[in-house]
């Protein structure tokens, strides 16, 4: 499981830009994905070999100066909360203001490490200025500026030197984490006690990896996994609160610590933004993922009722769109154990080793019907494919122009190696490599 680094800070201090700057050199996982507008507050970000989460709190704020310190004042604890690092961004143009002093003096109560980073320094007179932001008593002052680069690696030499090296280990205990995951108020704790409700007696708790989830070994009906509860969410979604921010916080360390995510949406409200945020941490994780629609007996049912609604969804869910979706009532326990079934099956395809002589019979195959187009008049050749020893399916192509083939030839490969293979459910990822 990794760390996650939280970027907070007044509005206009450069979260956002600093955000793009330290995700910049993982671009595959946090650029925009066609179909769909998703915000990026959420990215992984690599340095020295350390990969971590990042939260950009960035954007939430909007309202009269009240409101502005109310709603960071939020984003702060939060932050202190869940984060592993904080880097808290001040703007060295503007000094200290009112809104820097409260967050650091939140920041100054925490135990987590706290990271102080004065933006916009771009020149000798302001690195002087920088110097006045010692005065909050968090440390050293990284003077930077994250719209050229200059300073972030010391900032996140410091950063990673800071992390909690025991979050790196990965569990593997052979035995399926299944994650019940999505925005508040969608189901999850009803579906939850529906599958635990009246089997209390076969299911043994085991201590949460993470503060936020209820671990419970789930053993029933033929199932052996560990069941991941992420129904804490709820408590603290206040009407006047910032629910996505604080669901999408909450769910991070869940999923990546998960590997198939049951992921509810409202059939009363259809995919919202807020869902569809969920569903990009899901996907860029490269977690298995069933979609169970909940609530479907409040919806007036038409004979296509379940068709249209269930292409819709995978329309918004596009690109990513072969994954089983399931429509279901947590209350009247309709089709629940159907989601778990989903869930085991998944978790096979994303675990499922192809051997290479498969697929090079399946890649001779397309090369004789499909090869990939010319580029500037040179032809590439796809000579032997491979599945990489990796969590997630992923597979490497050995061809002598790599960097000519197009991702719509990637896609259309993937295309073929879903029609082939049961990857339902499962992102994978296609890579090609100079022979």
């Amino acid at each position: 499981m990794r760390n996650i680094v939280a970027i907070v800070g007044r509005p206009n201090v450069g979260k956002s830009t600093l955000f793009n700057r330290m995700t910049e050199s993982r671009a595959a996982i946090v650029q925009e994905t066609s179909g769909v507008t998703r915000d990026r507050h959420y990215g992984l970000s690599e340095w020295n070999g350390v990969e971590f989460s990042v939260i950009d709190t960035g954007g939430y704020v909007v309202g009269s100066d009240d409101i502005f310190e109310e709603e960071i004042r939020k984003q702060v604890v939060i932050a202190m909360e869940e984060a592993s690092a904080i880097i808290f961004v001040v703007d060295v143009t503007t000094g200290i203001t009112d809104l820097d002093e409260s967050v650091a003096n939140m920041l100054r109560r925490t135990d987590k490490p706290v990271v102080l980073c004065s933006n916009k320094v771009d020149n000798a007179s302001r690195s002087i200025d920088a110097t006045e932001f010692y005065s909050f008593g968090l440390g050293e002052v990284h003077a930077i500026s994250a719209i050229n680069g200059s300073g972030t690696g010391e900032l996140l030499d410091k950063l990673v030197s800071s992390f909690n090296t025991d979050l790196d280990v990965d569990d593997t205990s052979g035995i399926p984490n299944i994650a019940i995951v999505g925005k508040p108020n969608v189901g999850k704790s009803s579906l939850c006690n529906a599958l635990l409700g009246e089997e209390r007696n076969i299911v043994t708790p085991i201590s949460g990896t993470t503060r936020d989830s209820i671990h419970t070994r789930y053993k029933s009906f033929g199932f052996d996994f560990n069941l991941v509860d992420t129904a804490g969410i709820r408590k603290k979604a206040k009407v006047d609160e910032d629910i996505e921010y604080y669901s999408v916080l909450r769910s991070i360390r869940t999923i990546e610590n998960s590997d198939v995510c049951i992921f509810m949406i409202d059939a009363t409200e259809g995919v919202q933004k807020q869902d569809l945020n969920i569903f990009y941490v899901i996907e860029k994780n490269r977690k298995g993922v069933v979609v169970l629609v909940n609530k479907w007996d409040l919806i007036e049912k038409e004979t296509n009722s379940v068709r249209d609604f269930e292409n819709k969804i995978r329309e918004q869910l596009s690109p990513f769109s072969d994954v089983p979706i399931i429509f279901t009532s947590a209350i009247e326990k309709q089709r629940i154990h159907k989601s778990l079934e989903e869930a085991i099956e998944v978790y096979h395809n994303r675990t499922q080793r192809i051997p290479t002589s498969r697929l090079n019979e399946l890649l001779q195959g397309i090369m004789e019907h499909h090869p990939p187009p010319s580029v500037k008049g040179k032809f590439i050749k796809i000579k032997y494919i491979t599945q990489l020893p990796t969590h997630a399916p992923a597979f490497a192509l050995f061809c002598n122009l790599p960097q000519y083939v197009r991702d719509s030839y990637k896609r259309f490969l993937e295309n073929k190696f879903r029609e082939e293979f049961n990857f339902t459910g499962v992102p994978i990822r296609i890579f090609f490599r100079k022979k």
